[in-house]
């Protein structure tokens, strides 16, 4: 039986930024217009952070099941490493998904109907990245996936459920987002390149190779930077975010470096810290102004 602890490691919590960020961004671009809606935006948070835990506890059974997990250089899964039986962690990610759903089914309700589909796409989404007999996280489209989910989806979906429109700086601070959660994405497939492409999982890393997938990591940090100075032009207090930049670049660091391996754990750290902390400057920047 896996341990508490162990089923906190099993939820990636190196991954919540991505779920807390485009949130945060989402309700700056809401409060940006007038449209703050606090329970909507703490609803939004449980929605997300209920899939990506959901999403994880579901890629960890659907690669433990599989074997993609039995040798690995990352940090621990329950099904591949044992400490918890497939049927426990598919049933933690079926809870997860319940939790999301009847927070989403409010959302709805509350704003608009069609958003059901939405949700339903968003579980769908989570459970075929690595589950079903055909995962699309298994021929390279997991980052696409992320950055539609986990930016475009969430970002905009945020704003939403507040304000009953988007708007520009709304999608500006949705594709930075996505960019950046994308990128945490890279960081993990980069390191896990070499046993993915053993066990036959065709990630976008395995496809690019090393050296384009460390350019990708860095591309995909650059653009929300780039994105900043066009956001100014709806609020110049936004600029605020391009002092998060520094992180971006001692989350690149080890990627530019050519490490590998255990050696890339800090990035998906301070990758998920950059989009944090861009993220809540950014919400507050627009704000100011």
């Amino acid at each position: 039986m896996a341990t508490t602890a162990e089923w906190i490691e099993g939820a990636r919590p190196r991954t919540l930024p991505n779920a807390v960020a485009p949130v945060i961004a989402g309700t700056g671009a809401a409060a940006a217009i007038g449209s703050f809606v606090w329970w909507k935006a703490l609803l939004a948070l449980v929605v997300s952070l209920a899939l990506i835990v959901a999403v994880n506890y579901a890629n960890d059974y659907s690669d433990g099941v599989r074997g993609t997990d039995d040798e690995r250089v990352g940090p621990m899964r329950l099904v591949g490493s044992g400490a918890a039986t497939p049927a426990a962690v598919k049933n933690a990610a079926f809870a997860a998904f319940a939790v999301a759903g009847a927070a989403g089914v409010v959302l709805a309700l509350t704003s608009a109907w069609w958003l059901l589909l939405v949700g339903a796409a968003c579980v769908a989404g989570a459970w075929y990245y690595t589950g079903g007999r055909k995962p699309y996280g298994y021929l390279g489209f997991g980052e696409v996936a992320v950055f539609v989910f986990f930016g475009l989806v969430a970002v905009l979906g945020t704003q939403f459920v507040q304000a009953d429109t988007v708007t520009w700086a709304g999608l500006l601070l949705a594709i930075s987002v996505g960019c950046f959660s994308s990128a945490v994405l890279v960081a993990n497939n980069l390191r896990d390149r070499e046993s993915d492409a053993d066990s036959g999982k065709i990630t976008l890393a395995v496809r690019l190779g090393d050296t384009r997938t460390r350019t990708l990591h860095l591309a995909l940090l650059a653009v929300p930077y780039a994105l900043t100075l066009a956001l100014a032009f709806d609020g110049a207090g936004a600029l605020l975010a391009l002092v998060t930049a520094p992180i971006a670049v001692r989350a690149h660091m080890p990627v530019r470096t050519g490490k590998s391996g255990l050696a890339l754990i800090p990035v998906l750290r301070d990758t998920g810290l950059a989009m944090l902390a861009w993220s809540i400057l950014a919400a507050v920047g627009l704000n100011l102004t």
